[in-house]
């Protein structure tokens, strides 16, 4: 979604409305009544929507299985806040369960009585109709609109955009998502791409969580993909772009052209620092292992934060300081990082996002040294964001932090030639570490072509 604003942003800014008006004749829709169920209240300058990413298996989706239904393989919130310029995207994990709400039978579905389930079933049953009804009375968040996208919509837009940069830390190899990759650094084209963000069982701990993260990390990668200055400037990509976008979408018939260029026009004024992931708080369900449940109060507070418009992912409260959890520690969820490499290491920053990303982190970019320039490893932080840069220190070998005029919400980790890797006390299953002996990085049990 947030590729998907971008990519608008820009065209509105080439004041190319009547070509806009064009692209978006190609969107499907369809109807929803959201006037058959109690709503959350809405509030004025936050617009929230339900971002799906469908795996229905016919048509051009047959070639990926058979699968019965059509279950989101991904969904998530997207929290706009159109007054504070900041936007929250909220993941709602397809192993979730949660007491759904009934839905009545509609044309091509066969309804479903109230039961307990798992959050993404109520499509089979209902269509997105009663998904929609679903999440706002799960959730209590008010959605004004929703946006649906299948495999092959999403392999376009990649492939639109000339592939996709990511680090694959080791071989991957997975049949069930079609995907076969070799560890490093490497462009991923449309179905590669697919199944990246499809994988589950090759990769990680297998669970649907470590996908997410996943999931996560290649927007981060597809976004700043759209941003670079070979997409921005060259108007036969942006062309192909949009044009995958909007050939591949499905809305609801209420968000028109001109609420779409509301949010263009809105959106202009969010720098991406402000642009966050987030995954609903959970823990496991107590009654089957390979299923988990909300945790609470705090799933309840992110959603009653994003309902309200709340700045969830600056991470701030009433008085300007870092939030904080129940036990006065910082939550890495909450915490923003850009990551600068300055030890000569090709490809060190991309390794260190693949674990903070992991650890829970919410890497907003990785780059070269600008503006400062340390020899020793360090977490600069702006004024009120100490317990951040504490928590993310804490998890390295040997880092300091320091407070740093110009930085807001998100933290800045400069790896420095003294870089040790991550402490012992780091959850991370990853050490990557500056050797004397090696001219290079280390990642102990990975192999030797990661980047």
């Amino acid at each position: 979604m947030a590729c998907v604003v971008t990519a608008l942003v820009i065209v509105a800014s080439l004041g190319g409305y009547g070509w806009y008006q064009g692209l978006v004749g190609n969107i499907t829709t369809a109807q929803v009544d959201t006037d058959e169920w109690d709503r959350p209240t809405n509030v004025e300058g936050v617009m929230n929507l339900l971002v799906i990413g469908s795996d229905v298996r016919s048509g051009e989706n047959a070639d990926y299985g058979e699968a019965e239904g059509e279950r989101p393989d991904t969904m998530l919130i997207a929290g706009i806040n159109v007054d504070e310029g900041a936007v929250t995207l909220v993941n709602l994990p397809r192993d979730l369960v949660v007491d759904l709400p009934g839905c009545e039978a509609v044309e091509g579905y066969e309804g479903m009585a109230p039961q307990q389930g798992m959050i993404n079933s109520a499509m089979t049953f209902g269509g997105v109709g009663c998904q929609w009804k679903v999440v706002e009375q799960v959730t209590g968040v008010h959605l004004d609109h929703f946006l649906m996208m299948d495999f092959t919509g999403f392999k376009d837009m990649v492939d639109a955009l000339g592939g996709v940069q990511m680090c694959i830390p080791e071989p991957v190899e997975d049949p069930k998502a079609q995907l076969e990759l070799d560890a490093g650094l490497q462009t991923l084209d449309g179905e590669d791409s697919l199944g990246f963000v499809r994988s589950r069982y090759a990769q990680g701990d297998g669970s649907d969580l470590s996908r997410i993260d996943r999931q996560q990390e290649f927007m981060g990668a597809m976004l700043r993909e759209v941003l670079s200055s070979e997409v921005m400037t060259n108007p036969i990509t942006i062309t192909d772009f949009l044009g995958a976008v909007t050939d591949s979408i499905t809305t609801d018939d209420d968000l028109t052209v001109d609420i779409m260029t509301d949010i263009v026009i809105s959106m202009r004024e969010v720098d991406l620092d402000r642009v966050g992931f987030v995954t609903v708080p959970n823990g496991a369900h107590p009654d089957d292992e390979n299923r988990i449940m909300m945790s609470e109060p705090r799933a309840s507070e992110l959603f009653d934060a994003i309902n309200a418009g709340a700045d969830v992912f600056g991470g701030e409260d009433g008085d300007g300081s870092e939030e904080e959890t129940e036990d006065g520690a910082a939550d890495p969820s909450e915490i923003s990082v850009e990551i600068v490499n300055n030890t000569g290491v090709d490809g060190l920053a991309l390794e260190i996002q693949a674990v903070l990303v992991r650890e829970g982190y919410v890497v907003t970019g990785t780059g070269n040294p600008e503006l400062r320039v340390p020899e020793a490893t360090t977490v600069y932080h702006g004024p009120g964001a100490e317990a951040a840069a504490e928590l993310l220190a804490g998890s390295l070998e040997n880092a300091v932090t320091e407070e740093a005029e110009g930085l807001e919400q998100t933290l800045e980790l400069v790896a420095g030639t003294d870089w040790n890797g991550f402490s012992g006390s780091s959850s991370a299953d990853t050490d990557l570490s500056i050797t004397d002996d090696l001219d290079g990085v280390t990642a102990e049990g990975e192999p030797e072509n990661a980047c």
